[in-house]
Parts: structure tokens; C-alpha cells; sequence
């Protein structure tokens, strides 16, 4: 009882530091005081002896434990006569083994097809990638083949206007040589008188 006292008036004096209130470092001062005190007194406490657990726990002193023969004997019989009463036998026992065997056996095929159908399914997700890949790569061919029949057309129409231009600067030509025979006969006219 004392050491709870003593440290209910410790704790009573740190509250009173931490929130600051009036006389906190008082407070602290004398909680400690007490503390010490107590702590003082316990040191002339008697003490408790310690127990000889060897005595109830033999095999903690290194001593080997004796086992009655009669007590593994008696759970030996007892747990043969609840399988007698299961009518569970060495038969059954040893069906059970094969039957969790087989069971073993069955959830790794089943780990195998899980691991199988993973990879389907991670070829199918490529698959899907690579045939969207595909249609964007028709696309930009489809745009590629719009594009060089505008470029084509474009080309017929340049190589027909180039033609017409031809034709017109050639009649020019002919227009300018003619007008050039005309001035000059004119210029020759005016020179003789």
C-alpha cells in the first residue's frame, strides 16, 4: 500500500509541473521525497524465499522423471478402446493415408492447370495488345494510301496545267515573234522616209 501511495503523490506532483500549476515544483519536490522514502523503507523489507520448484518439477534439477508404467500402459489401452468403439482399424487408417496422399497429389495438378491457365491468360492479354497494335498499324496504312492517291491526283493535275502552260507560252512566243515582224516592218517604214 505504501508504494501505490507513494506513487500517487509522484504522479500528483508531475501533474501539477506539467500543466503549470501553482506550487507544480512543490509538489514534485515532495512526491519524490516520498518516493525515496518509500523505496528507503522497502530496502529493510524481509524477503520473500524463493521456492524449490524442483520439488513439484523434478526434470528442472537435470533428475530424469519416472514414468509409471501403468499410466502410459493405461493410455495406450484407453485410446485402443476408442478405436475399437470408432471401429476405426488399421485398414481404415491406412485408407485415410492413400486418401490424403491422392488429395496431395490432386492439388498440385490443381496448381499446375492454375498455373497453365495464368499463362492463357497472360498470351490472350498479348494477343489482345498486339491485334490492337495491328488495327492501329491498318489505320496509318489506310491514311498512307488516302494520302498517295490525293499525292497521285495532285500529280495528274500538275503534269495537265504543266501541259496547257506549254501550249500557252508557246502560242506567246509564236504572238510575240509575229508582233516583233510587225514592229519591225513599221520601225523599217518609218526609217526610209
Amino acid at each position: 500500500m505504501a508504494y501505490g501511495l507513494g506513487a500517487a503523490i509522484v504522479i500528483l506532483g508531475a501533474l501539477f509541473k506539467i500543466l503549470h500549476w501553482k506550487f507544480g515544483n512543490e509538489m514534485l519536490m515532495v512526491g519524490m521525497i516520498v518516493e525515496a522514502l518509500v523505496f528507503a523503507v522497502s530496502a529493510f523489507e524481509p524477503v520473500d524465499e524463493d521456492l524449490d520448484w524442483t520439488k513439484v518439477y523434478p526434470e528442472l534439477g537435470g533428475a530424469e522423471t519416472e514414468s509409471s508404467p501403468g499410466a502410459n500402459g493405461m493410455l495406450s489401452q484407453k485410446l485402443d478402446n476408442l478405436l475399437q468403439e470408432a471401429q476405426i482399424d488399421k485398414e481404415l487408417i491406412a485408407n485415410l493415408g492413400a486418401s490424403i496422399k491422392d488429395f496431395s497429389g490432386a492439388a498440385q495438378g490443381l496448381s499446375a492447370a492454375s498455373e497453365t491457365i495464368a499463362s492463357t491468360n497472360n498470351y490472350n492479354e498479348q494477343m489482345a495488345k498486339a491485334a490492337a497494335q495491328m488495327e492501329s498499324l491498318n489505320g496509318l496504312y489506310q491514311v498512307q494510301m488516302e494520302n498517295a492517291s490525293k499525292q497521285t491526283e495532285l500529280n495528274s493535275t500538275l503534269v495537265e496545267n504543266s501541259e496547257k502552260l506549254k501550249v500557252q507560252m508557246e502560242s506567246l512566243a509564236e504572238n510575240m515573234a509575229s508582233l516583233n515582224g510587225v514592229y519591225g516592218g513599221m520601225l523599217s517604214a518609218m526609217s526610209a522616209k
